[in-house]
């Protein structure tokens, strides 16, 4: 154990959750101060003047620069490969996966100083109009909150760990506006363990930092949209649902094109060995795409988040199915040239601009084959946004109600969800690693899918134990003992005893015998047996008796019928080992191990 470790410490439930609370605090006002930070990038790179103001749901009018502002998403790259490789290493990317590699691998612990380098490094990629997220950048600077506090008070590796899902999830909550999602999008991706000691912490940290996003940003949602209405009751609604569930194959099969583009992006990029040239041809791509964008249909559309166009999508402005099209796709060879050569942002706006523009399409082509069906273009773009998210993130409920919250449209959400969950079903075909997991993996750092009830933690120690066991005086010879008839070469677990109490514990492989017969060892069984063990009573949870070995360092736990204050060797009932504990927990994972083989 480590001298950082023997310091560490628990605080109960209370102390935990006003932390917390002070985490949200500090997350608000960092998401505040990281807006600001952009529109003061992108105010004085695009429009040469210096203001604080600046709504990414309204264009960015042409920029004084003219065709020279080809160039800026390269100064502003420039800028943040030498923060980058200079101060913080992990700032670089949109920064989800190395949230997720500090909680899985690194026990919570995660670099203050990568909180201020992801905030300037990612403020100068999306101000200088990199196509990439400012929801990852928050995500990662609250997580960076979050665990440094937590090494700060040197609290335990699990409480840390709560810390850095509640700023992340504090950060996207306070971004978006949206708490609900913001508290899911922790579950279903940051947290090993769902409880009532690490859901309340989350809940707070969240619901505190949207209050502080309030306070700023006012409370309306991220997005405005039209009433989209709702499905009617009509059995000819179901038409419409296929519809929906079409473009959820859609967004599957373009959410998996995502993330191998992506990856394949990062890995071509990787053969430069210039960081600042890699970045500078990437930039310069990303930067000649706005400016044709501006030149053929008088907006920069794919720079930075993105949102203006989401926004117009929404509304009904943009309703062309080619033009669509022709957006999405732009985006995500804009966002993989970005964050590919090395920039610092997130994916989540981005998945969000590919599914509206991919719903948009495919909405505006349904209602052109279907002109008499009730189909809505800006409804299509909502659904394929959710679906979108959902597919490249694998955060199924995190998708639903993050979307949900943005529109306020409850009419929208069982198709969302459709077309949500057939995203995710061919984007796993396709692509079994989200977008978040693909980068992990090939650090050979795997991350949990799914989170299963750990069943055997509640199984009771009289169900796991071992009953064929020997129950032996300390004075018995050692020899005599592998002599015994019975033991035919197997291996034995024994408990030893002295005056009627437990004294130690053996596990002895019998099959010596053949290499000791007519071998006098003089030895006995009190001699090579072990005190490292722990007693559990029958009725005892195995979660209990885990920690119990654990702390004490057992090799083995004695399960006792009596609940007596010193156990007697006439109520031993059986021996718990590792091995049983490592069985039980295979038994436990069978039936999610044979599905999961299957998808």
């Amino acid at each position: 154990m480590s001298d950082t470790a023997t310091v560490e410490r628990s605080v109960n439930l209370f102390a935990l959750s006003i932390i917390a609370v002070f985490v949200g605090v500090v997350t608000g006002f960092g998401a505040v101060f990281f807006r600001a930070l952009i529109a003061v990038v992108h105010n004085a790179l695009f429009l040469c003047r210096f203001s604080l103001i600046y709504d990414a749901n309204v264009y960015t009018p042409p920029s004084p620069w003219g065709a020279l502002v080809i160039f800026v998403p390269v100064i502003g790259g420039i800028a943040v490969v030498f923060l980058v490789r200079t101060f913080a290493p992990e700032a670089r990317g949109h920064g989800v996966p190395e949230v997720m590699d500090a909680i899985f691998y690194k026990e919570g612990r995660i670099r203050p100083v990568v909180a201020a380098v992801k905030s300037l490094a990612s403020a100068l990629a999306i101000g200088s109009g990199s196509a990439v997220g400012r929801e990852g950048p928050i995500i990662q600077i609250g997580a960076s909150l979050g665990s440094s506090i937590g090494q700060i008070i040197r609290l335990e590796a699990w409480q840390r760990i709560t810390l850095v899902a509640a700023g992340a999830g504090a950060g996207i909550a306070a971004t978006f506006n949206t708490p609900i999602g913001g508290v899911i999008f922790a579950i279903e991706l940051m947290m090993p363990e769902v409880s009532t000691r690490t859901f309340l912490p989350v809940a707070l940290a969240t619901g505190t930092a949207t209050f502080i996003g309030r306070i700023f940003f006012g409370p309306r949602p991220a997005f405005d949209v039209p009433a989209l209405g709702t499905l009617s009751v009509h059995p000819s609604a179901i038409y419409v649902l296929a519809l929906y569930a079409i473009l959820g194959v859609a967004a599957g099969v373009a959410a998996a094109g995502f993330i191998r583009g992506l990856h394949l992006a990062e890995d071509q990029f990787d053969r430069i060995t210039n960081p600042y040239l890699r970045h500078a041809i990437g930039m310069s791509i990303v930067g000649t795409m706005m400016y044709a964008f501006l030149r053929f249909s008088g907006h920069y559309r794919i720079e930075g988040v993105g949102y203006s166009t989401i926004q117009d999508v929404l509304m009904g402005g943009l309703a062309a199915a080619p033009f669509l099209a022709l957006l999405s796709a732009a985006k995500v060879v804009a966002t993989s040239l970005s964050l590919g050569s090395g920039s610092s942002g997130g994916i989540f706006s981005p998945s969000l601009f590919m599914g509206a523009t991919l719903g948009g399409a495919f909405g505006a082509l349904c209602h052109l084959l279907f002109p008499t069906a009730d189909i809505s273009v800006p409804a299509f773009a909502t659904v394929g946004m959710a679906a979108m998210v959902g597919g490249g993130t694998g955060a199924a409920m995190t998708a639903v109600t993050m979307i949900f919250e943005m529109t306020l449209d409850y009419g929208i959400v069982m198709p969302m969800i459709i077309a949500v969950a057939i995203s995710i079903g061919c984007r796993r075909v396709l692509s079994r690693e989200n977008i978040y997991t693909i980068k992990l993996l090939a650090r050979r750092h795997f991350i949990p899918k799914a989170l299963h009830a750990n069943m055997f933690l509640v199984r009771r120690a009289v169900d796991v134990m071992d009953k064929d066991i020997l129950v032996l005086p300390h004075s018995m010879a050692f020899d005599e003992f592998l002599r015994l008839p019975e033991h035919e070469g197997r291996m034995r677990h024994v408990v030893v005893t002295r005056d009627d109490k437990i004294s130690g514990v053996l596990r002895v492989n019998t099959a010596l015998r053949r290499g000791l017969e007519g071998a006098f060892t003089g030895i006995s069984l009190g001699d090579v047996a072990s005190p490292n063990f722990t007693v559990a009573r029958g009725e005892d949870i195995m979660f209990n008796v885990i920690g119990r070995m654990w702390r004490r360092k057992a090799i083995m736990a004695v399960v006792v019928r009596a609940d007596e204050r010193i156990p007697r060797t006439r109520n031993v009932a059986g021996l718990i080992t590792k091995e049983h504990v490592a069985d039980s927990v295979a038994e436990s994972i069978k039936p999610y191990a044979a599905s999961d083989a299957i998808l």
